[in-house]
């Protein structure tokens, strides 16, 4: 299935600064362009698979796509790739030893042995955030373009939530919500308590990972603020169950620096991928 915006063909003028990023996931891909002066996107579209897929055949769907843009390598300035996966770990900075990146993961991600292990730091938060990015993907796109830079979809959200710049007081709880993922992030006080990722099948689901992820805090649902954006409206069977079991439930439109999700005419641009242009 594919959302589509504007066609990544559209407006290659000034073609040194356009920039491209890309969000990589098992669930689907994502495209972005933006103008690096004027700050306007482009294009963008939003591929959204079946079923969860493999990096071989996400790999395919990714060469595909780029293929159809033609001469896609002299046609950007910058590009940047997100790695959305659940084979991450986030470290206290104190704590962290770039020798011992697969023990940060051994635990809780099937390391093979030819993987390549990288890791954000994430600002003014003293957390390192380790995790296994697609490397066929990286491969192709350095083949492709040459240097590029890469993140974590984790490092991304968190790092733009803790910037919303609004006042809360007390504990908050976002949720990133997609058609098949949920990314349940708890702040208070401007520090983050706990980011994960889970993959839901139906509201049930989505209701169990966010109680689960509450529970293991010891924050109470009927004190918590919850918050949630992405694919969510209020009415949706989601927001209704939620609503059931948590006090404070409200879907919200996260700050974008540069690119504000109210101005935007189609909101299916994933706020991951705005916020690491």
């Amino acid at each position: 299935m594919t959302e589509k915006t504007i066609d990544i063909e559209q407006s290659k003028e000034n073609n040194t600064h356009r920039k491209l990023s890309i969000q990589a996931g098992l669930n689907g891909l994502s495209f972005c362009v933006t103008d690096t002066i004027t700050h306007k996107i482009l294009a963008f579209e939003k591929i959204t698979f079946k079923a969860q897929s493999t990096p071989y055949l996400m790999l395919k769907e990714l060469k595909a796509k780029l293929g159809q843009s033609g001469d896609v390598g002299s046609n950007f300035s910058e590009v940047m790739v997100i790695h959305k996966n659940n084979m991450f770990g986030l470290v206290p900075k104190p704590f962290f030893n770039k020798e011992e990146l697969p023990n940060y993961l051994k635990f809780n991600a099937k390391i093979m042995a030819n993987d390549l292990i990288a890791y954000d730091e994430i600002p003014n938060q003293d957390i390192v955030n380790v995790y296994i990015p697609y490397t066929n993907i990286n491969n192709y796109i350095f083949d492709l373009f040459g240097e590029f830079e890469f993140k974590h979809s984790g490092t991304v959200l968190i790092s733009a939530l803790l910037n919303e710049g609004r006042t809360v007081i007390g504990p908050v709880c976002y949720v990133q919500v997609s058609e098949k993922e949920m990314e349940v992030m708890v702040v208070s006080d401007k520090k983050l308590l706990f980011y994960n990722q889970f993959e839901y099948k139906n509201p049930n689901d989505f209701l169990y990972y966010l109680l689960f992820s509450l529970e293991q805090l010891q924050l109470s649902p009927e004190k918590i603020q919850l918050r949630m954006f992405g694919a969510i409206e209020e009415g949706d069977a989601i927001y209704e169950l939620c609503h059931q079991y948590v006090g404070q439930v409200s879907v919200f439109v996260p700050n974008s620096p540069s690119f504000p999700l109210e101005e935007l005419e189609n909101e299916v641009i994933d706020f991951s991928i705005l916020s690491a242009l």
